[in-house]
């Protein structure tokens, strides 16, 4: 194992409390992981180091999600971005994928249904199990068995939520 850390990712939401909790999260699954209370706090430090991974809140105080999205892929396209909302509605979620935005989820969402709304691999994973649990009629051990995996492990892969897509 490798004491190197994983990618970038900056946290932005005004809920201080929940930005505190994901940054903690990412840092607990050795992300290099920074909050933002607003929009010009984000794209100030995306400016000095620009994220690799980043979670935007819709709604802040001093500005809009979308426009940090915009704001964020203008300062490095290759940012994969999520935005995440309390008040979610499909028209946003249209303008947020419009503009670059890789996912968006609803909160509250955790590290982990972020991580995977990011990475297309645990998508995958997480298909390709329910495929396999499905095929198995919902036994758990024999689809572990047929997955390699350990009937705990399996089970706490299960308890994580599903992919929204």
């Amino acid at each position: 194992m490798t004491d190197e850390l994983a990618h970038s990712i900056l946290v932005v939401d005004d809920d201080a409390t929940f930005r505190t909790r994901l940054v903690r999260a990412f840092a607990e699954r050795r992300y290099d992981a920074r909050g933002a209370a607003g929009a010009a706090e984000a794209v100030a430090l995306a400016r000095e180091d620009s994220p690799e991974l980043a979670v935007v809140d819709l709604r802040m105080p001093d500005g809009n999600g979308l426009d940090v999205v915009r704001d964020l892929l203008a300062i490095d396209p290759s940012t994969r971005i999520v935005v995440l909302t309390g008040y979610g509605s499909i028209a946003t979620a249209v303008d947020a994928m419009r503009l670059g935005a890789v996912h968006y989820l609803s909160k509250p969402a955790d590290a982990d249904q972020i991580l995977a709304a990011i990475d297309p691999n645990r998508r995958v994973e997480w298909e390709h199990i329910q495929r396999v649990l499905s095929d198995c009629g919902g036994n758990v051990s024999q689809a572990a068995r047929l997955l390699g995996l350990h009937r705990r492990s399996l089970q706490r892969k299960l308890a994580k939520y599903p992919v929204r897509r």
